[in-house]
């Protein structure tokens, strides 16, 4: 089972549909007790980094999450991935996972939201890109990006008048600016690699 962090902000119809279209058994719950049953997790991407940090610091949430990210497959999609540094310009004071170094910043762009398809420029191997091409388009809704101390995490980078982090990894931990739910065939093909890997990883233990 995958399991769909509720934290009350995110557009849980969409990645539930996407998966239910890929033949996987999905939950959405905000349950930590129901997180640790899942064989890998995803964050949603809709809400801002305050109301999801407000959420998760309820019942110590956050750092039950936190643990379990480091040892289960987890896909952060754009909040999601955000939320993996340590702080935000969206929500300034407010602490983020502090999984990887690096803050949330505003695009520069004049147009914001990013909003729509744009390309992803493969910038080193990735699981989640096994069978995608480069420069493959994807669909963006976001005005923050991540500034990522560790350049090695990142796997793919998309340009909106400037370069930024796209898609990172390490080990089991995936992130994703764009969402891949809604971005037709490569989305679901990204998708379906989370999965394999997931179910390839768990399947181990």
């Amino acid at each position: 089972m995958i399991v769909v962090i509720d934290y009350g902000g995110g557009n849980l119809f969409s990645i539930l549909k996407a998966l239910d279209f890929l033949n996987v058994k999905a939950i959405a719950s905000s349950d930590p007790k129901v997180w640790e049953k899942g064989r890998a997790l995803i964050f949603p991407g809709q809400g801002n980094f305050s109301q999801a940090i407000d959420y998760l610091r309820e019942d110590n949430k956050m750092e039950i999450l936190k643990n379990l990210i480091k040892i289960k497959p987890f896909l952060g999609i754009c909040l999601g991935m955000q939320i993996l540094f340590g702080e935000s310009e969206e929500a300034i004071g407010k602490e983020g996972f502090n999984i990887f170094l690096g803050k949330v910043l505003r695009l520069k762009s004049k147009k914001l939201p990013h909003l729509g398809w744009n390309q992803v420029k493969i910038v080193r191997d990735s699981i989640l890109f096994k069978d995608i091409k480069d420069n493959s388009f994807f669909y963006f809704v976001h005005s923050f990006y991540v500034d990522v101390v560790d350049r090695n995490i990142i796997v793919g980078e998309t340009f909106y008048e400037e370069n930024f982090p796209s898609v990172i990894e390490k080990n089991s931990i995936f992130g994703v600016q764009f969402h891949p739910e809604k971005s037709s065939f490569w989305g679901l093909k990204l998708l379906r690699n989370f999965l394999d890997y997931a179910y390839d990883y768990s399947s181990c233990y």
